[in-house]
């Protein structure tokens, strides 16, 4: 395996144990229910990654089709996710509007959660699948981020499902303070 594809899929495994962690932090009986009518429950945002992971999957799946005849072998050490992208993707500090296709639906989490395996796997299928191309010269272009290539879009979903994560341990901190600030139950 490409070493370049190696560091990808650890990143991936990476962000992916983080939000399983993050998850865990959310009793399941609150996962559906919204933290506040502007906020996304643990299941939208299941959702919204499945949907990113899908997109992805199948617009480089395309140009990798289109491409794959024509493209060599990978050589050198092609570039990764620069750190300040990832520094900038994973900051919580401001809010972003996913743009509506990237929107939940409202399925359950259940349902979000397999649909977020599902759709990572066929990404990680994906990319393994074409281990030893160059890779690095599929290029799509992220509409607030610029050109990209096939390691580098892997980065950025990594980044991505950490900044939500994150996201899921303010949900879980929100409710645990919201928890701690109920009134007791009146004998």
């Amino acid at each position: 395996m490409h070493p370049a594809l190696t560091v990808v899929l650890a990143r991936l495994e990476q962000s992916r144990a983080a939000l399983r962690e993050a998850i865990a932090r959310v009793p399941p009986h609150q996962r559906d229910q919204p933290p506040a009518s502007d906020r996304w429950s643990v299941a939208g945002v299941l959702e919204h990654l499945a949907l990113v992971d899908e997109r992805s999957t199948g617009i480089l799946g395309s140009k990798i089709a289109e491409a794959r005849a024509a493209l060599p072998p990978e050589e050198g050490e092609p570039a990764l996710l620069p750190p300040n992208l990832e520094a900038m993707l994973t900051d919580r500090t401001e809010r972003r509007q996913a743009p509506p296709p990237l929107h939940p639906s409202g399925l359950r989490c259940e349902e979000a959660w397999a649909r977020a395996q599902a759709s990572r796997a066929a990404f990680v299928d994906l990319i393994t699948a074409a281990d030893g191309l160059a890779l690095s010269r599929v290029i799509h272009e992220h509409q607030r981020f610029g050109a990209l290539n096939v390691y580098q879009w892997a980065g950025f979903l990594a980044a991505h499902e950490s900044r939500h994560a994150e996201q899921l341990l303010e949900i879980a901190s929100q409710l645990d303070r919201d928890q701690a600030g109920a009134a007791p139950p009146r004998a």
